[in-house]
């Protein structure tokens, strides 16, 4: 890897594939899943060995509940035992990890998880792992001007007053900064439904590589093509 590659400081990930890449093996989609999730614990670590302080990837969307009830089933168990290992590798690594979406519409025993993973890491002072479950853009947008329409209701604010700063404050990701790159994987060129708020200026490469063929060196690879990005932010550059 070019030692003068300007790292990204968040990168955001679809995780796209695992289903295809176990069905073009023969094998059950569920099994894409787990070796999708032992990518994830990889590319972890190599990101932050690379110099990437933020990660975010796409776990589950509130319309991966349409799926067949096997399947949700089956990947909710996995987060379940995800969870577990996370906060394994997290006291290794010195990660801190934060999940988001609606996690209301989770099962009990698995906000109480996840709830124990962010106390248990929040402290961490490596890399700051968020994972979006049962998140959609959309939702996440209408819960935050829920939240800004109830402080108006009560007299805390006025609607005049709103600014594109306290949206910010009341999304998923506050206090995190917005992705500088977003990678889906698996020859998809679409964001669905993900960080909408988030990627208004983000710089985006997709790859036909599957999820649980996803390596160090396609990261790299990424990661060399944002770097021949530039970036104006709507504006001009001076020549």
């Amino acid at each position: 890897m070019d030692k003068n590659l300007q790292m990204p400081k968040h990168v955001a990930i679809i995780l796209d594939g695992n289903g295809r890449w176990a069905k073009a093996k023969g094998l059950p989609r569920n099994y894409g899943h787990v070796e999708g999730a032992k990518t994830v614990e990889k590319i972890c670590e190599e990101a932050y060995k690379m110099g990437i302080q933020y990660l975010t990837v796409y776990a589950f969307s509130t319309e991966n509940w349409n799926r067949p009830q096997d399947e949700v089933d089956a990947l909710m168990k996995l987060l379940r035992n995800y969870m577990k290992n996370c906060l394994k590798t997290a006291e290794k690594n010195r990660m801190c990890v934060r999940v988001i979406g609606d996690l209301t519409g989770l099962a009990e025993d698995l906000q109480v998880k996840i709830a124990e993973l962010m106390e248990a890491t929040r402290n961490n002072d490596g890399l700051h792992f968020q994972i979006a479950i049962n998140y959609g853009g959309r939702d996440e947008l209408v819960r935050a001007v829920k939240k800004l329409a109830g402080k108006v209701q009560a007299g805390e604010l006025a609607a005049q007053d709103i600014t594109a700063d306290m949206i910010n404050e009341q999304i998923d990701t506050a206090g995190i900064p917005d992705p500088d790159l977003l990678i889906r994987t698996c020859n998809e060129q679409r964001i669905s439904n993900f960080l909408l708020w988030q990627l208004a200026y983000t710089e985006f490469y997709f790859t036909p590589v599957p999820w649980p063929d996803f390596t160090k060196e396609e990261l790299v690879k990424a990661v060399e093509a944002y770097n021949h990005r530039d970036r104006k932010y709507g504006g001009l550059k001076e020549e």
